[in-house]
């Protein structure tokens, strides 16, 4: 059985020291989504609930958290992310909310708590904003796609084995629903942060 490196000789909790590490590019994605009632999804994919955009708040709610991710998960290291983008997508099938969050750095630890961190916000935000017109509406599938680098080197699932052009990676089930979701945005559209440049939305980079 593989040690757990969060305990000391002793049992006790510790963070454990990535100082001796080289730093290497990382990157993760995960996906989790919101499923709802019919007639709640339309109210989404039209824009009409009453708590306002549910894609773009979510969105921007699941870059925030993971910027904090070191502060809600303890033992998890504070990290610098280099870029963080978070896409939530009406998916018509569902019916209800895909939600895929891209992370990447250069860094001595991987950033797979963060894009986890961010699905799960987005996904409750989700929640929060739908609730008041869909109490069942269920929060499900939270998981990690996808990591490269570190020492035990890349992993995905069967999912996730494509590449966006720029080195972020992305994946297959993501693409597909975002071009055909009804009434979702394109994928300049999407809430994103890059360390130096800020959070914006539209594609254009805060300086």
């Amino acid at each position: 059985m593989t040690k757990l490196t969060h305990l000391d000789e002793s049992g006790r909790a510790r963070m454990v020291d990535v100082g001796g590490k080289p730093v290497t590019e990382r990157s993760a994605v995960a996906g989790g989504q919101v499923r709802m009632a019919r007639a709640t999804f339309d109210l989404v994919a039209s824009g009409s609930v009453p708590k306002g955009d549910v894609i773009a708040v979510a969105e921007l709610a699941g870059v925030m958290a993971a910027k904090r991710t070191g502060e809600l998960i303890p033992l998890c290291h504070p990290l610098g992310l280099d870029v963080i983008t978070v896409e939530a997508q009406p998916d018509n099938l569902l019916p209800g909310i895909q939600i895929v969050a891209t992370a990447r750095l250069a860094g001595r630890t991987g950033v797979e708590m963060e894009v986890l961190t961010a699905v799960s916000v987005a996904c409750l935000t989700v929640y929060d904003m739908v609730k008041a017109v869909d109490t069942m509406a269920v929060i499900e599938n939270i998981r990690l796609l996808q990591k490269r680098g570190g020492n035990r080197g890349d992993w995905h699932r069967e999912e996730a084995s494509r590449e966006a052009t720029d080195g972020i990676p992305r994946t297959i089930e993501a693409e597909n629903r975002a071009g055909g979701a009804a009434g979702s945005a394109g994928a300049g559209d999407r809430a994103e942060y890059r360390s130096g440049g800020g959070m914006d939305e539209g594609g254009s980079r805060g300086r």
